[in-house]
């Protein structure tokens, strides 16, 4: 069997090997899935097995693609949620408005803004999160840091919106550790 030590963890034909997790820890992240199910299935009886293996399925995942030292402030997801649901919905709303005005309100384009977040999972993580608010979705982000943006209203303050939207996604992650 080859392994190798990598940035991103032990390698072992090609997979990223299991890092040790606290069984707490799983137990938490299988309770917020199957919490997450629920939500988006309903609580019928007969969609539990499925939910349940899904669960499992995405704590499996969790554990190789999770980096070792990331670790979420709970205070701060509670926080980017309590901005980003009423941001979503007036967005959408703003969307919807749009779309059923008799002559269109939009400006649509690309907008290209520089990113604070390192690259790697944590930008593509910010990006996708991004990608959930309606009106500007990130479609490609360069290794410099330059984010690609379609926009449906290049009049807005999109460079704003990202930096705000990034500041609040930087707020859930818990600052690295340094020692010495």
């Amino acid at each position: 069997m080859q392994v190798t030590q990598t940035e991103a963890g032990i390698r072992m034909k090609g997979t990223v090997a299991a890092r040790h997790v606290l069984p707490s820890a799983l137990l938490v992240r299988a309770c917020g899935l199957l919490l997450l199910w629920i939500i988006l299935m309903g609580p019928a009886p007969q969609n539990l097995p499925l939910g349940l293996v899904a669960s499992a399925a995405g704590v499996w995942a969790s554990t190789l693609l999770w980096p070792p030292d990331g670790t979420i402030s709970w205070i701060g997801l509670v926080r980017f949620l309590l901005r980003f649901l009423p941001q979503s919905v007036l967005a959408g709303l703003d969307v919807a408005r749009r779309a059923f005005a008799r002559v269109p309100d939009l400006h649509p384009g690309m907008a290209n803004c520089r990113s604070t977040i390192p690259g790697g999972l944590a930008r593509d993580s910010a990006c996708a999160v991004m990608s959930l608010q309606p009106g500007k979705l990130p479609v490609a982000a360069d290794p410099d840091g330059m984010l690609h943006i379609h926009c449906l209203d290049l009049r807005e303050a999109v460079a704003a919106q990202v930096a705000a939207d990034e500041a609040a996604f930087r707020r859930m992650l818990k600052p690295e550790r340094r020692d010495g």
